[in-house]
């Protein structure tokens, strides 16, 4: 059973790792699938952190697009696919760092995390993605 808004914007809103899904531009290549970290608030953009020149966001730059899916198996088995327009990349902060970090990391782990983020992954942008399709599902009953 599809999910109302409400729904599907408070599970995207929940810190699931998300599968993201972007056009590989290349003959006889399937889409780039990866597993991401991303924020996204309901009712908003939702944005993700990845290398500036990385695989992921030269594809991301050249398609101008992309798609997230994050599920669950338990209490009931439940998905959400959102896919939209980038309507931003810029140059990430050491605090949208710590503020993704935080999401998805214990307390305890966060600040040693970034310290070692910052220095060895490069420079970073964040994308903005504005939701724009959206695919939902819960199979409570079943």
């Amino acid at each position: 059973m599809a999910l109302t808004r409400d729904e599907r914007e408070q599970f995207l809103a929940e810190p699931h790792v998300a599968a993201l899904a972007v056009d590989s531009a290349e003959e006889g290549r399937a889409p780039l699938t990866v597993p991401i970290w991303y924020q996204y608030e309901p009712g908003g953009d939702l944005w993700i952190m990845t290398g500036r020149d990385s695989r992921k966001g030269r594809l991301i730059g050249a398609a101008g697009r992309f798609s997230l899916m994050v599920d669950r198996l338990t209490p009931t088995v439940r998905y959400v696919s959102v896919e939209g327009p980038v309507v931003s990349t810029l140059p990430a902060t050491r605090e949208q760092l710590v503020e993704i970090s935080s999401r998805y990391l214990p307390a305890e782990k966060v600040e040693a995390y970034v310290d070692f983020a910052w220095k060895e992954h490069g420079e970073q942008v964040v994308i903005h993605m504005r939701p724009q399709r959206w695919l939902s599902s819960d199979l409570g009953g079943f």
